[in-house]
């Protein structure tokens, strides 16, 4: 029961309030304390019943004006009771259409007034497709199947058997919910006789046993577009299950799977490549031939190059998905050293020893040095 007060300070508005004032506190409370949206709080569902009390007083102008001129009052709050009998079902009416308004049924959240269920949007699923590196790069039209659920082929999706049809459930009368009642308010579940659906079905279709869809397997053909990237999606619309009760279906997303390449490497919209060079290339520079997307070209190495470097074909990398041109291609320059020398090759290296000056590592030692 909730605890006697005045009803004015129940939902928090002067003796002056005007109705629509009234009508927003009650609201605005009722939202805040109702007992769905305060599970583990025993004295919100105290609080929501003060509230309700409160606003079947005010929200009545014959039980407002009894209270006001003193026809509530006991003890120095108000009785409850003395304004439940009567009243043209003004506490119903009005305090069923807010909570309708604020949770979506009547007299209590999800609930609902009359009518059939509404038609149900059917799952979105998703399914992976392997592709090749050159397919990424290119594009592709590639197959795919996927196992779904959809409408029976021999009852069409009503779940009867042909010839017959699916009548009103007798339990929920098509509402396909029952409310259980909870004091001031109800709570809403589906129906235990129809599970829902707001039918029932006396000769249930052979095939699919009355669920009204059947697993199958559908096929399409995907265009994997040039660029993709490997979890890269492709959404095609309505090709998921099918809806409940006439809703539409739902979307299928193809997750592509994208194989390596022994030569490039993703990286973002570019592409890297390791390419070797000699040390005598490193040295004096040179120009060398490269692989592309699409066939081959040719890029220079400046003397003295770092092992390394990247180096930076323009344009020549993957598509961009939005189609704003290509990516490029890194090469990134690998010197060669041989494992071992022939004779010819150490006296070449000897020569070239004796005549480059300095010891790359003085400045390192030296600055090593002084610091301890």
């Amino acid at each position: 029961m909730a605890t006697a007060t005045d009803p004015y300070k129940a939902l928090g508005v002067e003796k002056k309030a005007s109705d629509e004032e009234i009508k927003k506190a009650y609201r605005k409370l009722a939202r805040k304390y109702h007992p769905d949206r305060n599970p583990d709080d025993p004295s919100a569902e105290e609080r929501f019943k003060e509230i309700q009390e409160a606003y079947s007083i005010l929200s009545d102008p014959e039980k407002r004006k009894e209270y006001d001129s003193g026809g509530g009052f006991f003890g120095g709050g108000f009785d409850p009771g003395a304004f439940r009998q009567g009243g043209g079902g003004g506490f119903a009416g009005n305090v069923g259409d807010i909570l309708n308004d604020l949770f979506g049924g009547g007299g209590g959240p999800g609930g609902r007034r009359g009518g059939p269920p509404p038609p149900e949007r059917g799952r979105d699923l998703e399914t992976d497709v392997h592709v090749s590196f050159e397919q990424a790069m290119n594009g592709a039209q590639v197959p795919v199947s996927v196992a779904l659920a959809a409408p029976c082929p021999t009852c069409r999706g009503t779940g009867a058997k042909p010839g017959t049809s699916p009548r009103v459930c007798s339990r929920c009368q098509g509402r396909g919910v029952e409310a259980e009642s909870q004091g001031l308010f109800s709570i809403t579940q589906p129906c235990s006789l129809c599970g829902g659906t707001g039918t029932e079905i006396d000769d249930p279709c052979p095939t699919c046993g009355g669920a009204g869809q059947t697993r199958q397997v559908k096929r399409y053909k995907v265009n994997i577009p040039a660029g993709v990237r490997d979890g890269g999606r492709v959404k095609l619309a309505g090709k998921g299950e099918a809806g409940r009760r006439g809703g539409p279906a739902g979307d299928l997303y193809v997750v592509t799977r994208v194989g390596t390449s022994p030569v490039f490497k993703r990286k973002g919209d570019n592409l890297e490549v390791e390419l070797p060079i000699t040390v005598v290339e490193a040295l004096r520079g040179a120009t060398v031939e490269v692989p592309t997307l699409d066939g081959t070209k040719r890029i220079k190495v400046k003397p003295g190059t770092a092992h390394g470097t990247l180096q930076r074909l323009r344009g020549e990398g993957p598509p961009r998905l939005k189609g704003e041109g290509r990516g490029d291609i890194h090469y990134r320059l690998q010197i060669e050293v041989p494992e071992e020398l022939t004779d010819q090759q150490r006296a070449a290296v000897d020569d070239l020893a004796a005549v480059l000056d300095g010891d790359p590592r003085a400045d390192l030692l030296r600055r090593a040095g002084s610091a301890g």
